[in-house]
């Protein structure tokens, strides 16, 4: 190539623009030229060679890379959406408590209800009194109070309406340390009067009512009476059939006309009407009166342990029937509360003694008794005291055992 005249735009000869260009017979070219590259044994790694890079997550690229030497943690997939379900009607746990506190209202609100329309009567005697004594006695007596009765329960029992003057059923209950115990006194007792002479115990209650009753048993017994409570035929009968009737057990065919009876041995649920019979029966077994006594015992403990079954408490209906028909023919001494009646009424329940005044026949009147002088103190003094009773003073009739 011809030399080209300077000033022409063509590098000048030896600088290495003009040595890029038209190439140079330096030896040590400058380190900016185009070298010539030796061939590299096939394998080998080319220092200068283009490198494929590693393929970037997208999630790395999207969240701007990461250092390097870091792990990263993956992403976490959100969770699937639950499936819509439908929903179930669930009671409140609100309603459990109010309905708890209804129920609570109605146990305690019927009682106090019918609290109120019991007949009070003055029990209290005058003169001098035992001491007070450890553990609670109360006295029950059964009259013939009938003017609670229907019409069709008088035809039944051919009985007139009458006030309660007469009373064949006196039972001192008492409850305390000692364990419960229901202790019969036949109403064929003699007991001394203060003119001189002697009478029957019931007579007291004929004559002087609840009062003169009171003091009789005091005095042949010396048991304080901390509280009275009278029922009528009334109050047995339509306790009873609110119950659904109670068990007796029989322990014998027994046919009273005199009391409108006729069952037969052995246990039997039976009615209102029939319970009261059985109760005052005393024409048919050998026993008389002791055999009565047993039985009415027996009735009274079974009404307990009907008062006493879930089912009074959970049905509101029999719950009602049964407090009212309790309440209808009975009368309280004036001392006695609410609760001094529910303590009563608990009494009246669960495993009691039962035992029938130890006695003798009479020396004056072998159709009438006495307090035999050497069982009936034991029998006694442990109600007293508030002891244990023991087994020899206890029987169903009050008579030893043989």
């Amino acid at each position: 190539m011809a030399d080209r005249p300077q000033g022409s735009g063509v590098p000048e000869k030896g600088t290495p623009e003009y040595d890029w260009l038209y190439g140079s017979q330096s030896k040590n070219p400058p380190s900016d030229a185009t070298q010539r590259v030796e061939a590299q044994p096939v394998g080998a790694a080319r220092p200068d060679e283009t490198r494929v890079m590693p393929v970037t997550r997208r999630e790395a690229r999207g969240s701007g890379g990461q250092p390097p030497g870091t792990t990263r943690t993956p992403a976490t997939a959100p969770p699937p959406r639950p499936k819509k379900q439908r929903r179930r009607p669930r009671f409140r746990l609100g309603l459990i408590p109010l309905v708890l506190l209804l129920l609570l209202v109605y146990l305690v609100g019927v009682p106090l209800y019918h609290w109120t329309t019991i007949d009070k009567v003055d029990a209290a005697p005058s003169g001098d009194r035992p001491a007070d004594q450890p553990g609670t006695n109360y006295l029950i007596v059964g009259s013939d109070k009938a003017d609670d009765l229907t019409d069709e329960q008088r035809e039944v029992l051919d009985t007139p309406e009458r006030g309660g003057t007469n009373t064949d059923t006196i039972i001192v209950l008492h409850t305390g340390s000692g364990g419960r115990t229901m202790m019969s006194i036949p109403r064929d007792t003699l007991v001394e009067v203060p003119d001189g002479g002697t009478q029957m115990i019931n007579a007291a209650f004929a004559s002087g009512g609840a009062p003169l009753l009171v003091q009789r048993v005091e005095a042949l017994t010396g048991i304080h009476i901390d509280h009275y409570v009278e029922l009528g035929f009334g109050s047995v009968i339509n306790t009873v059939d609110a119950f659904g009737g109670v068990e007796i057990c029989p322990k014998q065919d027994m046919k009273d006309p005199r009391a409108r009876l006729d069952i037969k041995k052995g246990c039997q649920e039976v009615d209102g009407i029939t319970a009261l019979g059985y109760s005052r029966s005393r024409y048919v077994t050998a026993l008389s009166d002791l055999d009565r006594v047993a039985r009415q015992r027996e009735v009274i403990s079974a009404l307990g342990d009907e008062a006493m079954t879930p089912w009074t408490f959970v049905n509101p209906v029999r719950y009602w029937r049964i407090n009212d028909a309790a309440s209808g023919a009975i009368r309280v001494d004036e001392e006695m509360n609410p609760i001094d009646m529910g303590r009563f009424a608990l009494a009246m329940t669960g495993d009691s003694k039962t035992c029938t005044m130890p006695n003798l026949p009479a020396p004056s009147d072998p159709n009438r008794l006495v307090a035999d002088p050497d069982r009936a103190p034991a029998l006694f003094n442990a109600i007293i005291d508030d002891s244990t009773v023991p087994g020899k003073a206890c029987t169903p009739t009050g008579r030893a055992r043989q």
